[in-house]
């Protein structure tokens, strides 16, 4: 597997601990991250849903944390252990924690289970001071010296005409 040294980037940014974060995370994923597999999809504008396939887990089993800009989703499976004798066993039972990383402005709205899907519903609110808006243009506006100019060449009385 190969490594990467983010180090000398720290050294020379300032501002981008968190993206390098993200990256040193991202070289350490492995096999057993997979588990369980997941979608993730734009259900709108600023609206997303995060689906993991959790079969034979109950709603009890599984916890939905959100703090900061991290969603954990554990899943941990009561011991049934000696309570059946396998011959094969292939349907995986352990237990997992799946960490996905949210941008700003993100939160949960709500997580609902159904035939072994667990779908996590999120959406962006963007806080109206950081949203775009119209910025009015106006009429340019004489400067004072441009204004004594023309009231020096109409005279007082408004517009003189040539005789």
């Amino acid at each position: 597997m190969l490594t990467y040294d983010f180090a000398p980037l720290l050294r020379t940014a300032i501002g981008f601990e968190r993206l390098a974060r993200q990256a040193e995370a991202a070289a350490r994923l492995d096999d057993a991250a997979a588990y369980p597999p997941y979608d993730i999809e734009a259900a709108g504008e600023d609206h997303y849903r995060i689906t993991l396939a959790v079969a034979g887990f109950s709603s009890g089993e599984l916890e939905i944390e959100a703090q900061d800009s991290t969603l954990t989703v554990t899943g941990k499976k009561a011991d049934r252990e000696g309570q059946a004798q396998y011959l094969h066993k292939g349907i995986a039972s352990r237990g997992f924690s799946r960490r996905f990383s949210l941008a700003d402005h993100v939160r949960v709205t709500g997580a609902n289970l159904a035939d072994g899907l667990l779908t996590i519903d999120l959406v962006r609110e963007i806080p109206e001071a950081m949203k775009p808006r119209r910025v009015e243009i106006k009429g340019e506006a004489p400067t004072s010296l441009f204004a004594k100019a023309k009231k020096l060449i109409e005279g007082p009385g408004g517009r003189k005409d040539a005789a």
